[in-house]
């Protein structure tokens, strides 16, 4: 749209001898904030409230894109190795005696010094964890393997081992100073560490998550291992505090190289495992109310939770903190977006101005919906003349009503100018 198509409308509102009313500014401003706003309204998300997705969900998450040519090397990793052990045959067709003395040598192989040889051996053993894929026609064989595979591990004492490992790659002093004169940290720079991270966190995912066809020997390994993480298991410390030391280093920038996505949804799981969910976290309330000779809870929270429809988060601190300065601004802080300086020093000098500042006065409520604001004092010095007024188009002795804002409507929503002062 051309300027001077937009002129027209408020000519034609000068000749009509008032009969029609002028639009003002701030009414066009409202109404394209109302627009703004029932733009926002979205239909509700489809989600479950809860600690955890699906299982499948759960173990997707752990890997990124970037990550899935280490499938297929995994996978070349522990063929290599297995095929001196197996003899042609496959990982599935193994009976348990010789699965376990195959896991017993990955597990000697782990102590040797090569670095390069225990990388491949851990690569191999997450390959074993991830359920044999190859091997694997449907979804459901891979979670059955997995899920066999993981509790043979464990059974074997794995666990240990790897967080011995995890111990080592922590404090490795030369890889962090590495990662710090780095410029940019890449994939190579924490490949030990997410391998290690990946197995530990399908360890503690699979073994956390109950199926009704667990075998009763599972269920007794499940408790035992909720306990082994709760209890200090490296330097007098349970397993959740590694994890959160390794958090401090990264944050005060002494290890930048450690992938924190695994880190984080590893503690989580640790910490849903040892410590428990809603559920048990409902359990207690109850509990702890009846040992107080308590009333009952009326409802349950959770389910509550639950059943209310999906809202925006909360504002953050920055974000209230704005707000209250662009208060005390005034309408000074949307100025970047309204390049009218002219206009709105001509508006400030304007004679007639004080009849249209009578009907905002009215309506006090929309005092922060107008385009135009007080002038700052740096303004009036660069400006030093107001613009010629234009041309009357009605006799002298009538008054003429200037136009206060802008006669189109602001192309810029409220949203995005909120954005945009952030």
């Amino acid at each position: 749209m051309q300027p001077e198509d937009m002129e027209v409308p408020i000519i034609n509102n000068l000749n009509d001898n008032g009969d029609r009313a002028r639009p003002k500014g701030k009414d066009v401003f409202k109404d394209q904030q109302k627009e703004s706003e029932s733009s926002m309204e979205s239909p509700n998300l489809e989600f479950e409230y809860g600690d955890s997705d699906t299982l499948s969900a759960e173990l997707s998450e752990l890997y990124s894109y970037t990550e899935e040519p280490e499938f297929a090397l995994n996978r070349d990793n522990f063929e290599e190795d297995f095929r001196s052990h197996a003899k042609g045959r496959r990982w599935t067709e193994l009976p348990m005696d010789e699965q376990k003395v195959y896991v017993m040598s990955l597990l000697d192989a782990l102590e040797v010094t090569d670095r390069d040889k225990r990388l491949k051996v851990a690569r191999a053993i997450l390959y074993l964890a991830q359920g044999v894929f190859d091997e694997c026609d449907t979804e459901v064989d891979v979670l059955h393997w997995s899920r066999h595979n993981i509790f043979l591990l464990y059974d074997m004492g794995l666990f240990t081992a790897l967080l011995e490992l995890l111990s080592m790659e922590i404090d490795n002093s030369q890889a962090c100073s590495s990662a710090v004169r780095k410029p940019a940290i890449s994939l190579a720079d924490s490949t030990e560490l997410r391998v290690l991270l990946s197995i530990m966190y399908l360890i503690v995912e699979m073994i956390r998550v109950q199926t009704e066809d667990d075998r009763p020997e599972w269920r007794e390994a499940r408790e035992a291992f909720k306990n082994e993480l709760g209890s200090p298991l490296y330097n007098g410390e349970p397993f959740a505090l590694l994890l959160f030391s390794m958090v401090t280093k990264f944050c005060s920038m002494n290890a930048p190289h450690f992938p924190m996505k695994k880190v984080l949804l590893l503690l989580w799981k640790t910490i849903l495992f040892t410590l428990g969910g809603f559920e048990e976290l409902q359990e207690m309330k109850v509990r702890g109310r009846e040992r107080l000779h308590l009333s009952p809870l009326p409802e349950d929270s959770i389910k509550v939770v639950r059943a209310m429809r999906a809202a925006s988060p909360p504002a953050s601190a920055m974000e209230l903190i704005e707000q209250q300065q662009q208060q005390k601004r005034g309408r000074r802080s949307r100025r970047p977006l309204v390049k009218q300086d002219s206009l709105d020093t001509y508006n400030e000098r304007d004679p007639f101005k004080n009849d249209d500042a009578r009907d905002e006065e009215e309506d006090p409520e929309d005092t922060d919906s107008g385009i135009e604001g007080e002038v700052d004092p740096l303004d009036r010095d660069v400006i030093i003349q107001p613009p010629p007024p234009p041309p009357p188009l009605r006799p002298p002795t009538e008054r003429v009503n200037f136009p206060k804002g802008l006669p189109w409507a602001p192309k810029v929503r409220l949203i995005a100018e909120k954005c945009l002062t952030l």
